[in-house]
């Protein structure tokens, strides 16, 4: 009895001074994250972006969402703006309500980034421009969650999604050899999302694209940010109303770009962020895709009776004409 409690003694200052250097190390661990986490989404980096780094600003997918806001809040930064989207009209608009709101210069190139033979028209309309800001935000997703075999004209959809969404972001780097590029990924991009799945796979391209050139680059002083967000309130997410959790693209943008230079990898916006944390690493994986599936075939099943409905309707409305 004696020896074991000799034992107990000598072991009990050096089991001490193991359980204080762990309890201070959780204690050291968690100050730094809520000093990380204060500076990326209290104070910001909000001053980064400034014409200092060039005078033009290059939106692609600039028309509509969230590449019309980043245009707006680089416009009313004082960037001069290049709007890169398909339709020429859209982009006039654009354009002329920028240069009306900010009093700043725009240009426009119109093209279809489903197609490959593009970028020199592009290369050209970028030439000479002093860019220091590029986004990289065209993007194409499904028109309703779907089974891969089910998608309708399989092949003409994964080339116009590989050109749209991956293609683009590849071809369109080229053209920044200084300054800020932001790449537009998804939270979709994350983890396997079934249903979405050619989309969801490439956003995770666009993410490791992303943070693979970040580090071939960060000496050079480029900053390469891979952008992740959930849900955002706009046309492609079929949102109307927004929520706190499902911001307007204005709100949203203006959150992420004061992550900016503090993340190379950022989902934009706090409750995103919080939404992204849990989501890689509280729940395990599996469950994530299986509730990502079952929503997913819920969406697609009501998106199916709704549009039997609307066919059933316009067939009666055919037979009384």
């Amino acid at each position: 009895m004696e020896e074991a409690l000799g034992l107990i003694d000598v072991a009990e200052t050096p089991l001490f001074w193991v359980g204080a250097l762990a309890v201070a190390s959780l204690v050291l661990w968690l100050l730094y994250r809520l000093f990380s986490g204060f500076r990326i989404w209290v104070l910001g980096n909000g001053k980064l972006l400034s014409p200092t780094l060039g005078k033009w600003a290059v939106v692609t997918g600039a028309t509509d969402g969230i590449g019309k806001s980043y245009a707006e809040e680089l416009a009313r930064r004082g960037f001069a703006v290049m709007l890169i989207s398909r339709s020429q009209d859209k982009l006039d608009d654009v354009a002329k309500s920028l240069e009306e709101q900010f009093n700043v210069e725009t240009r426009t190139i119109a093209v279809d980034f489903g197609k490959t033979d593009i970028y020199s028209k592009i290369e050209s309309g970028l030439a000479g421009l002093e860019i220091g800001v590029l986004v990289n935000n065209v993007g194409v997703s499904y028109s309703y969650p779907e089974y891969y075999l089910h998608i309708p004209d399989l092949d003409k959809f994964i080339t116009n999604m590989i050109n749209v969404n991956m293609t683009s972001v590849c071809q369109v780097s080229l053209a920044l050899s200084k300054g800020v590029i932001l790449n537009i990924s998804s939270a979709s991009g994350m983890y396997p999302v079934p249903l979405l799945t050619v989309y969801s796979a490439t956003k995770a391209f666009v993410d490791f694209f992303s943070r693979g050139l970040q580090e071939e680059y960060r000496r050079q002083g480029i900053i390469i940010q891979s952008v992740l967000p959930f849900f955002v309130a706009t046309k492609m997410t079929r949102i109307r109303k927004p929520t706190f959790d499902k911001p307007t693209p204005e709100r949203y943008v203006a959150a992420e770009l004061a992550t900016v230079g503090l993340q190379s990898q950022t989902n934009g916006y706090f409750p995103h962020a919080v939404m992204g944390w849990v989501t890689t690493k509280l729940v395990p994986s599996s469950i994530v895709i299986f509730l990502g599936a079952r929503m997913n075939r819920l969406q697609r099943t009501g998106y199916l009776q709704r549009r039997k409905l609307r066919e059933q309707r316009n067939g009666a409305s055919l037979k009384m004409d």
